[in-house]
């Protein structure tokens, strides 16, 4: 089962979330409270290219399952550290089609826009950890393990404990950066 581990926002833009008891996301919007909540690109780097852009990235999701992986190479990372609106347990995010939607509790729904590209600010969290979010496959493609980005299609509010449900989209195509 696909659940929703921990949920967590923060009104200012830090590294780091505020865990939370709950979060209320709001359709076209994202996270309510959060800096990266808004129709256009809040993240401050993409801001200061251009603002008009869509915000793809308005909720960020990253699987436990990486948090697991983590401390089995020494590293301790808590839901929220990496800056995650929600964190899950039992669902390959990285695995996801572009399109895919997600179902959280009773009503909202985050369609997936893309893959979170680690920055320089991860090894300031902790030295090493950049290249532990990072690896090659078979073919030597980069692969990014810090999570999905999406958009909030319906709105909701997200416990720890909600079911997530995945509806996949008719045409399968893989998820790049965003």
């Amino acid at each position: 089962m696909s659940v929703v581990l921990a949920v967590a926002r923060d009104g200012s833009h830090r590294f780091s979330k505020k865990p939370a008891l709950s979060i209320r996301l709001l359709e076209g919007l994202g996270v309510e409270g959060d800096a990266h909540m808004g129709v256009t690109v809040k993240h401050r780097s993409r801001v200061a290219r251009d603002p008009t852009v869509p915000n793809l990235r308005q909720v960020h999701l990253m699987q436990a399952e990486l948090f697991d992986e983590l401390a089995e190479r020494g590293f301790r990372v808590a839901p929220a550290d990496l800056g995650e609106n929600i964190t899950t347990r039992g669902i390959d995010l990285l695995g996801l089609p572009e399109g895919a939607r997600l179902h959280i509790g009773a009503s909202a729904v985050v369609e997936v826009t893309g893959l979170r590209n680690p920055c320089v600010q991860i090894d300031r969290f902790q030295t090493g950890l950049m290249d532990a979010v990072l690896a090659r496959d078979s073919a030597g493609g980069l692969v990014r393990k810090s999570g999905v980005m999406g958009v909030v299609r319906a709105g909701g509010d997200v416990h720890p404990g909600d079911a997530i449900r995945v509806v996949l989209p008719a045409e399968h195509k893989a998820l790049d950066v965003v």
